[in-house]
């Protein structure tokens, strides 16, 4: 945005905000990945903010981080509470009323975002924090763990927006992806936020 001035950050994230599934997936490597995940947060120091399920992806990043002494923040809507798909053990369970108050209250209490494997409901909340960014409403990093090349042709679909004119670099370079959520948790910590014109070619 043109006239924005944006914060640089000069220090780790104290808290990253983790899409990812509600399911586990069909290979071991998505939980082995989320669970380190999970344990390089907590370790590092870094709190997780998470859909607060128990189930899939999500159960199993969260069980990890507090498995290594981490701070596990959840947000899950009503409905879901009484689904019983709710998280009991975390150090925090917001229960919100619907799935937007969900995504806004996830986007408030993190530093940063980084999205798992996962379905619709995952790609829905990267996508909708990516556009935040081009927008201007937030300056904070985000990055696509590309688990056992889960994410590659997304990756390339992205060049194939900026290639077809739908989407401008400065756009482009606000997501980074990277098998290696260690790396991507480092680029977080000397993240520059640079302003974006949605709409500059």
């Amino acid at each position: 945005m043109g006239g924005h001035t944006l914060s640089t950050r000069e220090n780790p994230p104290r808290r990253i905000c983790v899409f990812c599934g509600s399911s586990s997936g069909n290979r071991p490597r998505y939980s082995e990945d989320a669970a380190a995940l999970g344990t390089l947060l907590a370790e590092r120091g870094i709190g997780l903010v998470f859909g607060g399920g128990q189930v899939g992806l999500m159960g199993v990043v969260a069980d990890a981080a507090l498995a290594a002494g981490g701070e596990v923040i959840g947000v899950i809507p009503k409905h879901l509470m009484r689904a019983e798909i709710a998280h009991h053990g975390l150090t925090e369970l917001h229960v919100v009323k619907d799935m937007h108050e969900r995504k806004a209250t996830m986007a408030e209490l993190s530093d940063g975002f980084l999205a798992l494997p996962g379905g619709a409901g995952t790609l829905e909340e990267l996508f909708e924090v990516w556009t935040w960014a081009q927008l201007g409403l937030h300056a904070k990093p985000l990055g696509l763990v590309d688990v056992g090349g889960y994410y590659t042709k997304l990756a390339a679909f992205i060049e194939h927006m900026v290639d077809e004119g739908f989407l401008n670099q400065p756009s482009r370079e606000l997501i980074s992806i990277d098998s290696d959520a260690a790396v991507l948790l480092d680029s977080f910590a000397a993240h520059q936020a640079v302003p974006v014109d949605k709409w500059a070619g």
